[in-house]
């Protein structure tokens, strides 16, 4: 809600005859209680939305970038990526520790499979718990006893003007999810005046790097059950992705990085998966599922 009003003024601002009216609608991971990496479904937190987008009940839809996934239905289209806020992940605890400064046996939440394999491949004296619920909740959890901190993204503290004691991770350990930090805007593909609308608070490089990151994911066949980290980030003419790819007990690992045109982010996430797959990043992809259980212990 609060990614969707932060939308609605951007477009207030870009067009100010434009008046907007906020949907709220229910989605298949709101009602689940399990981890995400037990949910062997995609657009989980998408599905329901994008339905009434389709079916004219509304205009456009605002997700996180992150939960979109790489092939929208038929008469939908990525109509806008604004601008986009950091990638990173951070820790937040009680104390501002950082994760190499919490105690042997800390126990750390997260929803996010790729998450709970990179905290213990940098931790593995250190527990890793799910959690779930929305920011607010899963910070409210934090008490010294059932979690010592949580791992959440950068982006959600900030669009919510949180004032949380966090500590940023690594971007070289902590590869984030494809598309963190990144709003997405769905519309039906032919509504070409909302379109042109929408287009007025898009963000170019901020765009070529959701579509270099997305075109990564597909090539992968990533999701939330398969921990894939992807990151993209334009400098002038060029575009860096970084990605990399764990085993679900974090033994494994499928690292890259490669430089390209920035013009071309098809082309560099197919140049990054032809890497990726060079190291075997196909048998960590289908590796994961005999030692899921770990994870839902």
């Amino acid at each position: 809600m609060a990614q969707t009003r932060w939308v609605a003024d951007r477009l207030a601002e870009s067009d100010p005859g434009a008046t907007f009216q906020i949907q709220s609608i229910r989605t298949t991971g709101d009602g689940d209680p399990r981890p995400l990496f037990a949910m062997d479904q995609k657009g989980i937190f998408e599905r329901e939305v994008d339905a009434a987008v389709a079916q004219s009940r509304v205009d456009f839809a605002v997700h996180s970038l992150k939960d979109v996934p790489s092939q929208l239905p038929d008469g939908l289209t990525l109509a806008c990526v604004p601008k986009r806020e950091s990638a990173r992940d951070v820790l937040i605890t009680g104390d501002g520790s950082s994760l190499q400064s919490l105690p042997r046996g800390s126990i750390i939440g997260t929803s996010s499979l790729r998450r709970a394999v990179q905290i213990r491949r940098s931790r593995p004296d250190v527990g890793v718990r799910p959690i779930r619920g929305n920011i607010e909740t899963r910070i409210a959890k934090i008490d010294g006893a059932n979690y010592h901190g949580i791992v959440l993204a950068q982006a959600g503290i900030s669009r919510l003007n949180l004032d949380v004691i966090s500590a940023a991770l690594p971007e070289d350990e902590f590869v984030p999810s494809p598309g963190q930090g990144s709003l997405a805007v769905v519309s039906r593909a032919d509504d070409h005046g909302l379109i042109t609308l929408l287009k007025g608070i898009e963000d170019a490089d901020s765009r070529l790097e959701a579509e270099a990151e997305r075109a990564l994911s597909g090539y992968v066949e990533s999701g939330c059950r398969f921990p894939l980290g992807a990151h993209a980030s334009v400098d002038g003419p060029t575009m860096t992705l970084r990605a990399a790819a764990f085993s679900a007990d974090g033994k494994k690992s499928a690292v890259a990085r490669i430089a390209g045109d920035r013009r071309a982010p098809r082309d560099l996430a197919d140049r990054t998966a032809q890497d990726l797959r060079r190291q075997g990043v196909e048998a960590l992809a289908s590796g994961w599922r005999e030692s899921l259980e770990m994870w839902n212990r």
